[in-house]
């Protein structure tokens, strides 16, 4: 079994992030906001981390995966919106970064 990396972390996070955006996209009135903030956070999310390779810590790989699965239950796209900025900034705490 391949050892997981920090990079491969932030690469599940942000997939996960983009079906958060295009599920809050759904409220036509708040595109302009969402993709502003979604563009904001992809790019900090993008840069924590990056390129170290280091091994990811079984715990938070399991907190990536906590926090992905419940963002994937989001049904409702208002409620999506207010979790643009929550996933990741929980993100970035679980990989050691500051929000």
């Amino acid at each position: 079994m391949p050892t997981l990396t920090v990079d491969d972390a932030i690469d599940r996070a942000l997939a996960a992030y983009a079906r958060l955006t295009e599920h809050a996209e759904e409220v036509e009135d708040e595109w302009s906001y969402v993709n502003d903030l979604s563009t904001a956070w992809r790019e900090r999310l993008e840069g924590a981390g990056r390129g170290t390779d280091a091994p990811l810590d079984p715990a938070v790989d399991a907190a990536i995966d906590r926090l992905i699965d419940e963002v994937d239950r989001i049904t409702d796209p208002h409620r999506a919106i207010d979790w643009l900025s929550t996933f990741p900034q929980i993100a970035l705490l679980a990989l050691g970064e500051t929000p």
